[in-house]
C-alpha cells in the first residue's frame, strides 16, 4: 500500500518515500511545559502518533522526535509566581503531558522515540537563527 501526504512545499498530495530506504524521520513540535494541556494539546499528538505507528508498519526503521520546550518566557513567569525554579516546573508538566499522552493513547509504537529538550541543544539553536537571518529566511 502506498502511502500519500499533502506536501505543504507544493500544496500538492504525494506518494511519500523516504530520503533514506533503511530509515524514516518525523519531527513533531512538542508542548511548552509550563501548565497541564488541555484536550486541544492532545489530538495532533494523538494524529502524528497514528502516522507514527503507519510509518513504523511500512518501513525498516523511524526516528520519530517531538521536544519538549522546557525554556520559555511562560516557564519563567509560572516558575516565579510559585517561587521554584524552572526546572521544578518543567519537571512537573513534563511529567503531566506524558501521563496525559498515556491516558489517550499515545504510548508505544505511538509515541516519539527521541524527545530532545530545547535546553540540551541552545548552541545549536541560535546557530540555526543565524542561518537563517543571514540567508534571509527570517
Amino acid at each position: 500500500m502506498d502511502l500519500h501526504l499533502y506536501n505543504t512545499l507544493t500544496r500538492q498530495l504525494e506518494r511519500f518515500t523516504p530520503a533514506r530506504p533503511d530509515r524514516v524521520t518525523m519531527y513533531v513540535c512538542g508542548p511548552t511545559v509550563y501548565n497541564y494541556a488541555h484536550i486541544g494539546n492532545a489530538r495532533p499528538y494523538t494524529v502524528f502518533g497514528v502516522l507514527a505507528k503507519l510509518l513504523r508498519d511500512q518501513f525498516a526503521h523511524l526516528d520519530y522526535a517531538r521536544n519538549i520546550t522546557d525554556v520559555d518566557d511562560k516557564i519563567n513567569a509560572a516558575a516565579a509566581e510559585r517561587g521554584v525554579g524552572i526546572d521544578v516546573v518543567t519537571a512537573q508538566y513534563t511529567e503531566a503531558f506524558h501521563e496525559d499522552m498515556a491516558a489517550v493513547g499515545v504510548v508505544g509504537e505511538f509515541a516519539p522515540n527521541l524527545e530532545p529538550r530545547a535546553t540540551a541543544h541552545i548552541p545549536g539553536i541560535i546557530r540555526m537563527c543565524e542561518r537563517l537571518i543571514a540567508s534571509g529566511h527570517a
